[in-house]
């Protein structure tokens, strides 16, 4: 029987925080493609002995690709784990449009995406009623990934919604600096190294000085940086309370 491809989110790297579905996909492989870089070596702790284990870290596109349509044609289950959830920064996109060229199938299973570990380490909900109900993914312009044009971070911090930037850490000073006129200097951020696995690093500060912690600890990958007045440690006093638990609320089923 030739399985369908399956793309599994492997969270933000912990090995007990993979779903049951990826967990399950992971011991049912025979060929398992995994992104070095990113994970938790013990998130391979849920494969099979006998599953054959790729790094991908120093593979490109194309033989990453090749190597999937071959598990596949071999009738063997064969395991793309992505960091996070597939439906953000993954890859994904570019990986199954390849495979529908090849006829190949595929699936995908959703993971925890780091943004939600990183605010779950600090304890901090990133919409706060009358704060910010709104939450901005995001990363900024590089050499290798540029931005739509509608898609400027001054854009995104003219909002002052919780922002949460990825791929980003190198360029937090300047960062910091471009959207300090929107959330002002003194607005909370927090960046977490690594949520979850064992070499986390968690920084807090604020936008006016989280860049010397950033470089003072030598941060340059795998970290997600949150920005936002929701991530204050006492909430705004104006800050309101959810209606969908307000004891005024009509409970009936008539209240819309």
């Amino acid at each position: 029987m030739n399985h369908p491809v399956q793309f599994v989110g492997a969270g933000p790297g912990a090995a007990d925080l993979l779903t049951v579905r990826a967990a399950r996909l992971l011991a049912d492989a025979g060929l398992v493609l995994y992104p070095g870089t990113y994970l938790d070596p013990d998130v391979l702790a849920h494969c099979s002995p006998s599953a054959d284990l790729v790094d991908t870290g120093n593979l490109d596109l194309d033989t990453i690709v090749a190597r999937l349509v071959d598990g596949h044609r071999g009738g063997v289950a064969v395991v793309r784990l992505v960091s996070g959830d597939p439906s953000v920064y993954s890859a994904v996109s570019e990986q199954t449009r390849r495979l529908d060229a090849a006829g190949v199938p595929w699936q995908v299973t959703p993971g925890v995406p780091a943004y939600a570990a990183a605010a779950a380490r600090v304890g901090r909900e990133l919409t706060v009623p009358l704060v910010a109900q709104s939450v901005v993914l995001t990363r900024t312009r590089a050499r290798s990934t540029q931005m739509p044009d509608t898609e400027s971070l001054a854009a995104f911090a003219a909002t002052r919604a919780t922002l949460v930037l990825h791929l980003a850490i190198t360029r937090i000073r300047e960062l910091m600096a471009e959207i300090e006129g929107d959330y002002g200097p003194d607005c909370p951020v927090v960046v977490v190294y690594r949520a979850s696995q064992p070499q986390e690093i968690v920084l807090r500060g604020t936008v006016s000085d989280i860049a010397d912690a950033v470089e003072s600890a030598g941060l340059r990958q795998a970290a997600v940086i949150l920005v936002g007045r929701a991530l204050a440690g006492r909430p705004d006093p104006e800050a309101g309370e959810s209606y969908l638990y307000d004891a005024s609320r009509d409970r009936s089923g008539r209240d819309r």
